[in-house]
């Protein structure tokens, strides 16, 4: 009806100014009882978050430079009148992306504060504060504990720090670790074990849920349709959102997977996996499938390979290696290193040959040549390596002062760099990339 109107208006020339207007009054009260399908508004379809995002990035940051006279004051009066408690933007850090963990809604920073060494011995809280306090400030989202290194302590420091702060709960994530020890009293993923730990964590933490819950390592004693129901439990009282595994083999994670959905149970969303330049076989080869087939994401955690990248040594002056890289003792031990106090006190049997550890140095000499000619520091190009993998939508860094975190956070400005030509020349150095076994028929071995 309005088309024809609107036809009819365009060949008649001897129509008034003031009866066009009401025609266009009448449509307009029209649309709004009989809306006009979107085509007619011209509206273009909405764009997925993550271009959204890079785009407003990349459109303030252009706003910064065309209004170059008015930078610098007005940004220092926006922080100065800024509330505390009001996050800063991400464009603050270059390079910072938030990406949903696994095929779940939650979305976290692709880089994460690991507090296992921020909540340490060594370190004062007024530091470890300071650190929370820079990393928030740095768009960062996640605080990952551990109840295995320092978790009492570190829950503890946490949940101060947090409530001291004030932040809106919804602006960070907090994980958490179930852990188990075969030397403690406290045994097994049993029921009772499981939400005991739960609710001590809450305690502990002063919050009141607890966003992912991590199963540290899988028991081989107890039922997997016991945890898995013991996890939903928890999720349906409301103490935790979401649950996940760290040291789980992908046999081990399918099987939870497997169960859940049997028994109807809300299934685990992300597996805490090392991942470095020196341990790339469960992360490169397995992770990926597991996502695909399952959605179970990987949150990575030791860019530096447990202290080896950094230059921490022994008494014999080479680097100490993670077991992970150093003794292989089945398929999947070379996943990754536990932070048990019962397995990371390794013996010198259980430390690399000689050789072996020159050939590791050797290849770290060229990997630091890499380095200096991209700029950067031997640290900071092993995390861009492990950001630049599409599979690690969450990297746990370690930090104990406000300069390491800065450090490592500006590691996220070199993944662009490490074009294809930098990561064949890096793969031509390490020569260790992992490869699936070639398939064998069973018709073959009869």
């Amino acid at each position: 009806m309005s088309q024809i109107m609107l036809c009819s208006l365009a060949g008649d020339s001897n129509v008034n100014v003031s009866d066009t207007n009401n025609n266009r009054n009448n449509a307009t009260e029209e649309d709004d009882i009989f809306p006009i399908p979107t085509i007619y508004r011209c509206r273009a379809p909405i764009a997925s978050l993550d271009c959204m995002e890079e785009f407003q990035s990349t459109n303030e940051q252009l706003c910064m430079q065309l209004q170059q006279p008015c930078s610098k004051e007005q940004l220092l009066l926006q922080n100065i009148n800024t509330p505390s408690v009001t996050r800063q933007s991400s464009t603050v850090t270059p390079g910072l992306r938030y990406r949903n963990i696994g095929k779940s809604g939650l979305r976290v920073s692709n880089v994460g504060l690991g507090t296992w060494v921020t909540f340490g011995n060594n370190v004062s809280e007024e530091q470890a504060e300071a650190v929370v306090q820079a990393a928030y400030e740095s768009g960062i989202n996640v605080f990952d504990l551990s109840e295995a290194h320092c978790g009492i302590r570190a829950e503890l420091e946490l949940g101060h720090i947090l409530q001291k702060k004030g932040w809106k709960r919804s602006s960070y994530i907090v994980t958490t670790k179930i852990y188990w020890n075969s030397k403690s009293e406290e045994r097994g993923l049993s029921r009772k074990h499981i939400i005991e730990s739960v609710r001590a964590s809450l305690a502990r933490l002063q919050l009141s849920y607890i966003d992912v819950v991590i199963v540290h390592r899988a028991d081989p004693m107890c039922p997997t349709e016991e945890v898995v129901r013991a996890m939903h439990h928890v999720i349906g009282q409301g103490w935790v959102m979401y649950w996940g595994t760290a040291k789980w083999t992908p046999v081990e994670v399918m099987e939870a997977y497997t169960n859940c959905r049997q028994f109807n149970c809300i299934t685990p969303i992300i597996e805490q996996t090392e991942y470095h330049m020196f341990c790339r076989e469960k992360t490169e080869l397995y992770m990926p499938e597991l996502y695909n087939k399952i959605g179970v994401g990987l949150m990575a955690w030791s860019p530096l390979a447990m202290g080896l990248v950094s230059g921490k040594i022994d008494d014999g002056g080479l680097p100490v290696l993670s077991r992970s890289s150093m003794k292989v003792k089945n398929k999947y031990s070379s996943f990754s290193h536990s932070w048990t106090e019962d397995e990371t006190q390794s013996t010198k049997e259980e430390r690399m040959q000689p050789e072996d550890n020159r050939r590791q140095q050797e290849k770290l000499r060229e990997v630091a040549q890499v380095a200096e000619r991209l700029g950067c520091s031997v640290i900071q190009l092993s995390i861009a390596w492990c950001l630049k993998n599409d599979s690690v939508q969450c990297l746990l860094l370690g930090a104990t002062s406000v300069e390491q975190l800065y450090q490592a956070i500006h590691s996220l400005q070199m993944v662009p760099k490490l074009n294809t030509n930098t990561m064949n020349e890096l793969e031509r150095i390490l020569d260790n990339k992992p490869s699936r076994p070639p398939m064998v028929s069973t018709l073959a071995l009869r």
